[in-house]
């Protein structure tokens, strides 16, 4: 399929220089991956960048007794730290890509992209610049995981999730997931949520009742 001039479409490819995003427009292929399927999983060695024009992403990871928790998320105008380390790296995913919407993808190939990092100072600035920043995410993620209060972390979660609208479709496992934790310590903290009037819940849906309150606790931590 065609998108016309993608570079356009990410802030790091739209700075480079005319002859190194004609350059990419040449080497990179576009393709389409419905809701629900996966992009990527483990045991894979990447062999193509991923630059994500439109969509949403969700990366995880399980553990060997099947819990999950989610790593972050590539939204539309983002690449995937975790393709570019594997690719460096010559090593395979530890983690699962699952398209959460409709997603368009562009790859860039490997030996594309080992000749334009080589040549083209510019672009390889970008590319260590984009890993370098979504490096410090994943460094954040380990922190809560590792020293964070898991109601601050679900306050801060919920709130993510609803962007700007009042209401979230989720259930008690799946954030669960996102937060790498147990579907009953979730529930605990969301029915405390509820009594403090800061959501009400109903079946596989919670409405943030206060977001100034949860914004508050969320940034309590």
């Amino acid at each position: 399929m065609s998108i016309g001039d993608w570079t356009q479409r990410f802030q790091g490819t739209s700075n480079l220089p005319r002859h190194v995003r004609d350059r990419l427009l040449q080497f990179a292929n576009v393709r389409r991956i419905a809701k629900g399927e996966q992009v990527f999983g483990p045991k894979y060695v990447p062999d193509n960048l991923l630059f994500l024009y439109d969509g949403t992403i969700r990366v995880s990871q399980s553990s060997d007794n099947g819990r999950e928790i989610v790593l972050y998320r590539v939204e539309a105008g983002e690449s995937c730290v975790l393709t570019t380390a594997c690719m460096l790296a010559e090593e395979a995913y530890n983690a699962e890509g699952t398209a959460e919407t409709d997603v368009t993808i562009v790859s860039l190939p490997k030996l594309a992209l080992d000749q334009l990092a080589g040549e083209e100072s510019a672009f390889r600035n970008f590319v260590f610049a984009a890993y370098s920043r979504r490096l410090l995410d994943l460094l954040r993620v380990v922190d809560d995981v590792a020293f964070g209060r898991m109601d601050v972390r679900l306050a801060d979660r919920l709130l993510t999730l609803a962007a700007g609208y009042r209401e979230i479709t989720a259930t008690h496992q799946q954030l669960a997931d996102e937060l790498g934790t147990a579907r009953e310590v979730i529930s605990r903290i969301l029915n405390d949520f509820q009594k403090r009037g800061l959501i009400a819940q109903s079946r596989g849906r919670i409405a943030l009742v206060d977001k100034p309150g949860l914004r508050a606790l969320a940034e309590s931590g």
